[in-house]
């Protein structure tokens, strides 16, 4: 198990965005933290009230938005403009390319969500969006698949042999690990005790193909689960 701490990553603070790098990622550049297997990004955003990102282009680039705290609202040239909520996760495909934006449409309130690239398994395709909702009874206590290659089990589809898991663990609650290759495991919320090791809110584990762990609740958990090839 390899451990990455929270106060270990990249940080940069723009005013109206502040924003913690697990992996190289702009000014911030690591040669030991330039992704894992194809995960290549986790950012932890968090914006100012009526700010955001404005239109930008990428390509060939899988990119997933997870929602903590206030509303994300994205718009693009292929006609989408959709609002996420906690619990809510968006994958846009940028493919051959895509233009978009992201805000914070709230006066009052931050938004804080976590901005994830995954290098893609085929790259030209056309591009494309898409967002669903999964409530926190599907994730309390279990690993509830969000994101997969196919879709599978009603989870956003995703052009790359990754299965993300999102999970809620209160204290001592544990769940039964599902089948996993090479996993980044990435705590969002609250802590988790793993291997025997306690893991707060941005703190990571990387473990290789075929090394055991168990993940048990610690305080008010909230954890990703990145299953990779």
């Amino acid at each position: 198990m390899q451990i990455r701490r929270s106060n270990e990553r990249g940080y940069a603070d723009h005013g109206w965005l502040r924003s913690y790098h697990t992996f190289s990622f702009a000014n911030y550049v690591d040669p030991n933290h330039m992704g894992f297997r194809a995960l290549r990004v986790i950012n932890e955003d968090r914006v100012t009230p009526g700010n955001g990102f404005g239109a930008h282009p990428h390509r060939d680039m899988e990119i997933l938005s997870y929602v903590l705290e206030g509303e994300i609202e994205h718009r693009d040239n292929m006609g989408n403009g959709k609002v996420a909520r906690p619990g809510d996760l968006q994958r846009m495909s940028a493919g051959t390319g895509v233009v978009h934006s992201e805000f914070n449409p709230s006066k009052e309130n931050g938004l804080h969500f976590l901005q994830i690239w995954i290098e893609p398994a085929k790259r030209g395709i056309a591009p494309g969006y898409e967002q669903k909702a999964f409530p926190t009874a599907e994730r309390q206590g279990q690993w509830r698949l969000v994101a997969s290659q196919e879709g599978r089990e009603g989870s956003v589809s995703i052009n790359q042999d990754v299965n993300l898991y999102a999970g809620l663990f209160d204290a001592g609650e544990q769940a039964t690990l599902p089948p996993s290759r090479y996993t980044w495991l990435h705590v969002v919320k609250g802590s988790v005790d793993v291997n025997g090791e306690t893991l707060s809110a941005g703190d990571a584990a990387a473990f290789q193909s075929g090394e055991t762990f168990d993940v048990t609740g610690g305080q008010a958990a909230e954890v990703l689960l990145f299953d990779l090839a």
